[in-house]
């Protein structure tokens, strides 16, 4: 029973004292209160962690479920130094050799020396640029629909004014200026490999001779070229094949070649299924799946040792989770020579933990389709579809809104709503006692500070004892009638008297 202790009236009553103890008992729900709330954010949290990780679980399996992975490929070749290859998805196994004779480079045009002062100006006139392609040296044909591109060159424009203006002008061609020891020299080169972006560059002078070299025509008097050339190469060593880039996109179909060296002996080029991509995705799927199951694991367990519950130990959802996870992984898959993961190797450990035979899932990857029907085959039934389908749609479930996980979530929130709620009611019922107590206090201190009442409760020489102690027992009683009106807290006592509710 619980006891508001004070001393007796003939050394004080400490009604003060008394009140800060009645407060302390209307604060005892509150303790409870709070304890209650912050269990609940803590399964807030430990639910929002399993979310995460449930989550981790559906794009694990929907990554194995996906033909994408099943369908990867690698392209390995003899002689990557000088050309390699990539494969999409789904490329055929095969075999090729290619053989390298000429890189693809751009056009570069380089103009004389110019041998002023550097700054000096040129002269005014029109550079005009024109891409297309040259059959040889002397015969130019432009790029159907291409426009040329006249940049105007004032009379005091030097060359790296020139060539400033080049770059502006979005030609297909970029410029700079190169300086030695002779002078100056306008250097022009097509921002595309390959013939069929070349260049050609005319000028109009303002001195109407345009090919002399005096004026703006000295960019061209005297000028050297280097014409484009298109990557070539020799497949199965007698398919000439080219390309305006180094890279060969279309000659070997869902293969890509980039060469960056000319050879003497060919390379030879593998496309086979690349199996680590299937191994690594087998692996993050039992990576992911021991994430759920260790979590809820530890969540659940009860401690014999130490009497220890773990903080969902008799959750309904947590409980019925792990339940699901479980009778889930070990269902059985028709439509496959494999029905069930330990077939390949994937065994359940003591605990739910699932542990992977990698020599005994290579063995299957390699018996053809078996495994990827062992996880992908659509049976239309929810119960024999393949591992990664049922887990994909499994862990889908859970999440989806008004779900599984987001009910348990709501139903989280709104009990810790209602708590809130509690204590708040709790504060204010804190808050209305102090104040209520005021006036009893004050009461009694006047009380007690009148002469005549401290005579009358000291029983001073020739005063009976008895009739002092009934004075103090009715002051007592009167306290106790004004403070059980505050608190009726049941069996509590003042002094020698109970506090009774009524």
């Amino acid at each position: 029973m619980a006891t508001i202790s004070s001393p007796g009236i003939g050394s004080g009553l400490d009604v003060k004292s008394i009140v800060s103890q009645l407060v302390a008992l209307e604060k005892q729900p509150l303790t409870k209160l709070k304890v209650e709330a912050a269990t609940v954010n803590t399964k807030i949290s430990a639910f929002a962690q399993i979310k995460s990780l449930v989550s981790g679980l559906f794009d694990a399996a929907g990554k194995l479920n996906s033909l994408t992975t099943w369908n990867a490929v690698s392209a390995t070749s003899s002689n990557s130094a000088a050309v390699s290859a990539t494969a999409i998805g789904g490329t055929a196994a095969n075999s090729f050799s290619v053989q390298v004779t000429a890189l693809a480079k751009s056009q570069s045009y380089a103009s004389d020396v110019l041998p002023l002062p550097a700054g000096t100006p040129l002269g005014g006139g029109t550079v005009t640029l024109q891409l297309g392609k040259w059959t040889n040296p002397t015969t130019f044909v432009p790029t159907a629909g291409v426009a040329a591109v006249d940049v105007a060159i004032g009379a005091s424009d030097s060359v790296t004014t020139i060539a400033s203006k080049i770059n502006t002008a979005n030609a297909g061609v970029s410029a700079t200026v190169l300086n030695d020891a002779a002078g100056e020299r306008l250097l022009l080169r097509s921002t595309s490999t390959g013939q069929n972006f070349g260049f050609q560059l005319a000028v109009t002078d303002d001195d109407a001779n345009h090919i002399d070299a005096a004026g703006l025509s000295r960019l061209v008097a005297g000028s050297t070229t280097q014409y484009a050339v298109d990557a070539a190469a020799t497949i199965n060593g007698s398919i000439p094949v080219t390309s305006s880039s180094n890279t060969f996109s279309n000659v070997i179909s869902g293969v890509t070649l980039t060469v960056a060296a000319e050879t003497t002996t060919a390379a030879e080029i593998t496309i086979a299924q690349d199996k680590s991509v299937i191994t690594k995705a087998v692996d993050s799927f039992v990576a992911a799946y021991n994430a759920v199951n260790q979590t809820l694991n530890e969540a659940t367990k009860y401690d014999q040792a130490t009497k220890t519950a773990g903080l969902l130990q008799g959750d309904a959802t947590a409980i019925g989770l792990q339940t699901a996870l479980r009778g889930a992984m070990q269902s059985t898959t028709s439509g496959s020579a494999y029905t069930r993961l330990a077939d390949i190797g994937i065994t359940q450990q003591l605990g739910g933990d699932l542990a992977v035979d990698s020599t005994k899932l290579t063995t299957a990857l390699a018996s053809g389709d078996d495994v990827e029907n062992l996880f992908r085959i659509d049976n239309q039934n929810p119960l024999t579809n393949g591992v990664a389908m049922k887990f994909k749609t499994f862990s889908q479930g859970l999440l989806a809104a008004g779900r599984v996980l987001p009910s348990k979530d709501a139903s989280l929130k709104r009990s810790l709503d209602l708590n809130a709620k509690d204590q708040q009611r709790v504060n204010d019922k804190i808050s209305r006692v102090e104040a209520q107590s005021q006036p009893p206090l004050q009461r009694f201190g006047r009380a007690t500070k009148q002469p005549e009442c401290a005579e009358r409760l000291h029983h001073p020489a020739g005063r009976p004892v008895e009739q002092a102690t009934a004075d103090r027992n009715l002051l007592v009683r009167q306290v106790a009638d004004d403070l059980r009106l505050i608190s009726p807290y049941s069996g509590c006592r003042i002094g020698n008297l109970p506090i009774k509710t009524a």
